[in-house]
């Protein structure tokens, strides 16, 4: 199965310290060596790397983990391919346009009997499953909301009966963002932390490198982390429940009815 990884702030951050463990998984210390992708908002623009290489080799994946871009919102994922061949069009996360804003979608999991007749706006490139439930999930939003989108408190109820529909098929864990917020559905493994006052130090499982965030925040900053398996080995992660969908929101988990 691939893996997920998303980042979710109230400033500007830089997620080097998370992506040089996560990238490890990529080929080294997992076997998720199939490709993989990071998109990184900034303000309505998004940054997108791709590349089919696996993450340990890759001179992309070099280049994000020296680069500190900062950013509100970011999802990345590695790639153990299921469906479709290894290639840079099945690569996630996969970016769509919806209500003039980008969304960007990532999928750990594998969908069986899924084969909806999609005649609208959106349509996959790519020969995953994955892609076509994104193409999927957000034709059903733009149907529902065609002119506008929807505060939060509407669109979180459609999110949760479309994310129901698509789970039925399969493994279905997800990450989802418009840049405003950031959505995480769990169907069987996906945990987060979210960092605040006081700052500790934080040190990674799959490589031997420890951050103290304390010299690196300010009392004020906010981070949600939210990962497949987590990423440090000394700081307490929250397990995510199967079935449950949450909405991240400024570095802090937003209370949905």
């Amino acid at each position: 199965m691939c893996q997920l990884l998303g980042m979710n702030c109230n400033v500007p951050t830089d997620i080097c310290f998370s992506f040089e463990g996560f990238h490890r998984r990529g080929g080294s210390t997992d076997h998720h060596a199939d490709g993989w992708g990071i998109a990184f908002f900034e303000g309505p623009g998004c940054r997108v790397f791709l590349d089919a290489k696996s993450a340990v080799q890759s001179p992309v994946a070099d280049l994000v983990r020296h680069y500190p871009i900062r950013s509100m919102n970011v999802i990345a994922h590695i790639r153990k391919a299921t469906r479709g061949v290894v290639a840079l069009e099945n690569t996630h996360p996969f970016v769509r346009e919806l209500w003039g804003r980008y969304w960007i979608f990532a999928h750990n999991g594998i969908l069986e009997n899924f084969a909806p007749q999609i005649s609208g706006h959106y349509q996959p490139v790519g020969t995953t499953d994955s892609e076509l439930a994104f193409c999927y999930l957000l034709e059903v939003l733009r149907t529902q909301f065609p002119d506008r989108q929807p505060v939060l408190d509407q669109l979180f109820p459609l999110l949760r009966e479309v994310t129901g529909k698509l789970a039925r098929h399969g493994l279905f864990n997800y990450l989802l963002s418009n840049g405003e917020y950031l959505v995480a559905y769990c169907a069987d493994h996906l945990s987060y932390i979210l960092r605040h006052a006081p700052f500790t130090q934080a040190h990674l499982i799959d490589q031997d490198v420890t951050v103290d965030f304390s010299a690196l925040t300010t009392p004020d900053d906010k981070v949600a982390v939210i990962a497949t398996e987590p990423l440090t080995d000394n700081e307490i992660w929250t397990p995510m429940q199967p079935g449950e969908l949450q909405v991240f929101q400024h570095g802090a988990p937003v209370p949905m009815s």
